[in-house]
């Protein structure tokens, strides 16, 4: 039996007197039937993969006798893996965010609807007694789930590697001054959780491109597609007006945290544009699905 068809025959009178619980179940279904498919497998460990290269790559870069350095215009954490593995987590989450993460999560979000949709099964689950709201919500969770732990998979990962490679202890914070490394793995779980926060205004515009079609390829590729274009746009000098407006302008600005005191401006702005992102493309995707015509 499908999940599709398994959701529709909890429909029953006794589950439909029990909203909450149904929507329980239908969440626990959504998540499940998103974290066992290859493709997110596949995914996950390809970043879980990110931080090995990484950090290989500094260790036999220092063998060599070169000192590692730091390259672009990202944080200044990658000089600094040699003296503190903890380090690694930090270049890890910056090396993944610009592209890896964003990629991952513009695949999931594109895919939730439209995929249901493209497999047939989305029809199935609006005659089970969620409403279309309700089943909406309930995939833009599955995908900030996704985005968790995602960005939870890069960070363990890092860490693992970074313990096994190089030494941990006390560390130096970008302002100079020196922090515990309890102080120090605290503010890695924290900037974990602002990345993936930072991932939050994607996939609400993942989500809406993928109530737009019944295809789930095109819903994915168009997703990573703007998701390459505003990335773009947020590069070139002469649009320098509109780019405190761009949803990945802030991404890096989680370095922040590596500071003592910590800045909080830029952190602040990131998540207030984050939340604005979701908002705006969250209510554009409801006004979408709520009133389209599903056939699928």
């Amino acid at each position: 039996m499908s999940r599709a068809e398994s959701v529709t025959l909890q429909g029953g009178a006794g589950v439909r007197a029990a909203g909450p619980l149904w929507t329980l179940g239908l969440l626990r279904s959504e998540l499940t039937t998103t974290f066992r498919r290859w493709r997110t497998l596949a995914l996950l460990g390809v970043l879980a993969a990110v931080p090995v290269l990484v950090g290989v790559a500094v260790r036999i870069e220092t063998r060599g006798g070169a000192p590692a350095h730091g390259g672009g215009e990202g944080p200044a954490f990658m000089a600094q893996i040699t003296n503190n593995g903890l380090f690694l987590v930090f270049t890890a989450l910056a090396a993944t965010l610009p592209v890896f993460l964003p990629l991952a999560v513009g695949v999931v979000a594109g895919d939730a609807i439209a995929g249901e949709a493209d497999a047939g099964t989305l029809r199935y689950l609006l005659v089970a007694p969620a409403g279309r709201t309700r089943l909406l919500l309930t995939k833009y969770v599955t995908v900030m789930a996704f985005c968790l732990v995602a960005t939870l998979v890069v960070a363990v990962s890092a860490l693992a590697v970074g313990a096994l490679l190089f030494p941990l202890g006390d560390l130096t914070t970008i302002s100079g001054t020196r922090i515990g490394f309890a102080d120090g793995l605290g503010r890695a779980l924290l900037i974990a959780l602002v990345v993936a926060a930072s991932l939050t205004g994607l996939a609400a515009l993942g989500l809406f491109v993928s109530t737009l079609t019944d295809s789930g390829i095109a819903a994915m590729a168009t997703t990573v597609g703007l998701l390459i274009t505003i990335q773009i746009l947020d590069q070139i000098p002469q649009l320098h007006a509109i780019q405190p407006y761009l949803f990945p302008h802030r991404w890096l600005s989680f370095a922040d945290l590596m500071r003592e005191p910590v800045y909080w401006d830029d952190l602040l702005k990131n998540l207030e544009l984050q939340a604005l992102y979701a908002a705006v493309f969250g209510s554009a995707a409801w006004a979408r699905f709520t009133t389209k015509d599903v056939t699928a």
